[in-house]
């Protein structure tokens, strides 16, 4: 499955009355830790590859998952190939991948509002460092890509963002480079 992603740098305010107006169901909010780990075999850097732990904690508890995040597969939007699963101990996870060679490389912390519109995901994201931003995403199959990622500059000019405004790089990169 790839993940078909837009991301654009905008206030929350405005966003959030834009999807009241359009019917958004507010989904939730989570608090997001994310440990990005550099791999003893090749570089991550150079081959736009990312594996993280997501630690995720919401009102209702918390949950660890792991992702590997393949290459961007487009150059219009953040669609790449997501692999991800979820473990029962994020200490035990991490003393894996270290026994293994793998190193923690960064950590990007995050606050995040999802709203479920059109079958789409928009997720208001205050990034520790970074600022707000919005994302708009939805899983599609590798024959989907186009249409999915059609759909998602729909959604994010019905919520008045250009999306000629998309950023590709990611939290991590950003951080990375500020």
């Amino acid at each position: 499955m790839y993940e078909v992603e837009l991301k654009v740098r905008a206030s929350h305010e405005a966003v959030r009355e834009r999807l009241s107006a359009l019917g958004a169901e507010r989904v939730g909010s989570v608090r997001q830790v994310d440990t990005y780990y550099d791999a003893p075999h090749r570089d991550f850097a150079e081959t736009d590859e990312a594996l993280r732990i997501r630690r995720e904690a919401d009102a209702e508890g918390s949950t660890t998952r792991v992702t590997y995040k393949g290459p961007l597969v487009e150059e219009a939007s953040k669609t790449r190939r997501e692999v991800e699963t979820g473990v029962d101990d994020a200490d035990r996870m991490a003393d894996i991948l270290d026994s293994l060679g793998f190193s923690p490389a960064a950590e990007v912390a995050k606050s995040r509002e999802r709203y479920a519109l059109d079958g789409y995901t928009v997720t208001l994201d205050s990034v520790d460092g970074l600022g707000e931003f919005v994302e708009i995403e939805r899983e599609a199959a590798e024959t989907d890509l186009e249409t999915a990622r059609e759909g998602a500059v729909s959604r994010l000019r019905d919520l008045g963002l250009d999306p000629d405004d998309g950023i590709r790089t990611s939290y991590l990169g950003l951080l990375l480079d500020s």
